[in-house]
């Protein structure tokens, strides 16, 4: 299988590098790279990490528009402007960027959260207070 499952603590060091959970980078293998794309989530106080095929998927998507238009440059600066290509060393880890840590409020402490295609990085607070509420969401919904 290889999808991204479970949720994972990891540290960040002092050089600001995190190691990527070997269950992922196992996935990672699987898949047959890897490459990472690294992105401020739009909508959540997380950071998404995306393997590359999944990004190039992404990137497809914008071809469909017409190059002119002001949506596509829209989603374009969405998907382009704040993504950072990633592979990690040779001991599984990455160096993230400040300005992906200022945007989760990440310091040394971190969630790996694996959602299948992909995963996020969370601060554990927040995502703590993100879970319970989806669990609250999907129990409203049976």
């Amino acid at each position: 299988m290889s999808a991204f499952l479970g949720t994972h603590a990891v540290k960040l060091d002092r050089k600001g590098r995190l190691s990527v959970p070997s269950a992922f980078r196992n996935a990672l293998s699987r898949l047959g790279t890897e490459d990472l794309v690294l992105r401020p989530s739009r909508r959540l106080p997380c950071i998404e990490a995306l393997p590359q095929p999944a990004f190039d998927a992404q990137a497809r998507a914008l071809d469909a528009l017409d190059p002119f238009s002001e949506e596509r440059e829209d989603l374009a600066s969405e998907l382009y402007s704040d993504a950072f290509p990633m592979r990690p060393d040779t001991e599984g880890r990455v160096t993230l960027p400040d300005t992906l840590a200022k945007h989760a409020a990440l310091t040394d402490s971190l969630l790996c959260v694996g959602l299948g295609t992909h995963f996020q990085l969370w601060e554990p607070a927040a995502w703590a207070a993100r879970s319970a509420a989806l669990r609250t969401r999907s129990r409203g919904a049976a």
